[in-house]
């Protein structure tokens, strides 16, 4: 007989751990073919809200830098930008995870 003794039941944590997706980088890596102009105007063709400006400032980080990273957010889109830009002959870095 055992007395005094209760039953214990386990509560679940009702929590859940919402983590967002993740980012991903969409960069043009500098080449010897493309033309500033080709650039800048892929750019401002493919991804959304460029501006003409702001074309020409990542076409010339491209150039002196090396790459720049023109776009990030979801995977799909990102891998919709870095398909058009590709095709258009621009050197693509493989996508990465910002």
């Amino acid at each position: 007989m055992v007395l005094g003794s209760a039953i214990v039941t386990p509560t679940k944590s009702e929590q859940t751990v919402r983590k967002p997706y993740p980012n991903y980088k969409v960069i043009v890596l500098d080449d010897d073919f493309n033309t500033f102009e080709h650039v800048a105007s892929c750019l401002m063709r493919y991804i959304p809200k460029m501006t003409e400006e702001l074309a020409w400032n990542l076409t010339n980080q491209v150039h002196f830098q090396g790459q720049a990273m023109v776009w990030a957010g979801p995977l799909e889109q990102a891998e919709l930008y870095h398909q058009q830009l590709r095709r258009e002959g621009l050197t693509m870095a493989p996508l990465e995870a910002a």
